[in-house]
């Protein structure tokens, strides 16, 4: 790995997420040495993966150098890897650039899209957990549309404009709303000569809530939002199946559609090698105590969505979500300093901040501690949080340019198809041979 040899304590941060980011920021210049290794070189900002699926931002707005993050700190180093297994007799994290010894190692790997073991649904089901899932997911929605325009086949185009999402969280209840917005003032206007009136939006949840988490008030405001969007909102109904063309329900209800957006849970990244005594199987996360410590270990940590620190008011570990994952990395990196220095630690307590999704033009639901709201204030204070949160001037430039441009014209230029994406399953919708 070329890692330079130091008398300082090696610290080996695996992610580059929200955690992974928190805790190499509290280890900024001190006696220690901060290796950071990521299989992308960049960090993304999740919350906001919708907006390039649907074309509102490009990748690069809502993605930032890791490198330039830290390229005036002089004891970080980072390595573009994929870390294969944890050898944690001898220190060692083996990874496809070579192995490297650690005196600390913090796992913050984040999460994976969970398909509860379901293989039909992982094979021909979109997934949004990345960059290039998000830019495969706007490319398909353009390629559907202009293949249904060559459609001759009636219910082959109703099935190529026919959208399923699995799921009503936050990023589910987004996505519809995104989708919703297109077809309501872009969509036309690209496809004069196709009837957009035909598309479908549905939203499929397994419970009888959406935004399960937030209040029962913003729950019902944000489904009131979606239906009023046209958005076909599906409650207690559960995903059995999906071949690629058809969907099935444990109900009745079954949905012919050439794209289904899974977005229905998600489970821990977890690193071969550790003790099976430390997962927790469900949601696969790796269980830690209340200062991040993996169980049986002395110098492995976890943090973020692949750990589970059991509290009263978590049992399952803290909601995986961006607020839990920078306030554990930034705990985390103050008691790393302290332990070198000799001082005291601190266990970790959650701040909850709150939570919030939007679900369109001045639409959106805030809940804080002691306030919850929804409408166009909430819009704002949505805009105004994620403006605040991203990385980097331009990006916050970039994409306060993009929101008011899109907000003034109803428009969004980034629908472009510059990555094709092919489905296992595009022959189903292939258009016919006509003379």
């Amino acid at each position: 790995m070329n890692i330079p040899q130091t008398s300082f304590p090696r610290i080996v941060i695996v992610g580059g997420g929200f955690a992974g980011l928190a805790v190499a920021r509290g280890l900024e210049n001190q006696e220690l040495q901060v290796v950071l290794i990521d299989k992308h070189n960049y960090h993304t900002f999740q919350p906001l993966l919708y907006q390039v699926a649907t074309g509102g931002l490009e990748p690069d707005s809502i993605a930032f150098p890791l490198r330039k993050r830290f390229n005036d700190v002089d004891n970080f180093f980072f390595r573009l890897a994929e870390v294969t297994n944890v050898n944690a007799e001898e220190n060692i994290l083996e990874t496809s650039i070579g192995n490297l010894e650690y005196d600390e190692l913090i796992i913050a790997t984040g999460s994976t899209t969970n398909f509860f073991g379901n293989t039909n649904i992982e094979k021909y089901a979109m997934e949004m957990k990345s960059v290039p899932q998000a830019l495969n997911i706007r490319s398909l929605v353009l390629e559907n549309f202009e293949e249904a325009l060559l459609q001759s086949d009636l219910e082959k185009r109703r099935a190529l404009m026919n959208f399923v999402i699995v799921g009503g969280g936050p990023t589910g209840v987004e996505l519809a709303g995104a989708l919703a917005e297109m077809k309501k003032g872009i969509l036309p206007k690209d496809y004069p000569d196709l009837d957009i009136r035909q598309m479908k939006i549905n939203l499929i949840q397994s419970s009888n809530e959406l935004l399960n988490g937030m209040s029962k008030g913003a729950s019902t405001k944000a489904e009131d939002f979606l239906i009023k969007l046209g958005v076909d909102v599906w409650k207690d109904l559960r995903v059995l199946d999906y071949d690629g063309t058809t969907v099935t329900t444990n109900g009745n209800d079954h949905f012919d559609a050439a794209t289904v957006i899974w977005a229905a849970g998600v489970k821990g990244k977890v690193i071969d090698g550790l003790s099976s005594e430390c997962l927790i199987e469900r949601p696969n996360r790796l269980k830690v105590d209340r200062f991040s410590k993996l169980e049986g270990y002395d110098n492995i940590y976890a943090i973020g969505d692949v750990a589970c620190m059991e509290t009263e008011k978590f049992k399952f570990g803290h909601p995986m979500m961006a607020q839990p994952a920078i306030q554990q990395g930034t705990v985390l990196g103050k008691n790393l300093v302290a332990k070198y220095l000799g001082k005291k630690q601190k266990p970790f307590k959650y701040n909850d901040k709150g939570s919030m999704a939007t679900i369109g033009r001045n639409k959106a639901v805030v809940d804080l501690p002691k306030w919850k709201f929804q409408g166009v204030f909430a819009w704002f204070v949505w805009m105004f949080v994620h403006l605040f949160s991203l990385i980097g001037f331009r990006n916050k430039v970039i994409v306060f340019m993009n929101w008011v441009y899109n907000y003034i014209r109803f428009d969004r230029e980034t629908r472009l198809i510059i990555r094709p994406f092919k489905k296992k399953n595009q022959y189903s919708f292939q258009t016919e041979n006509k003379s």
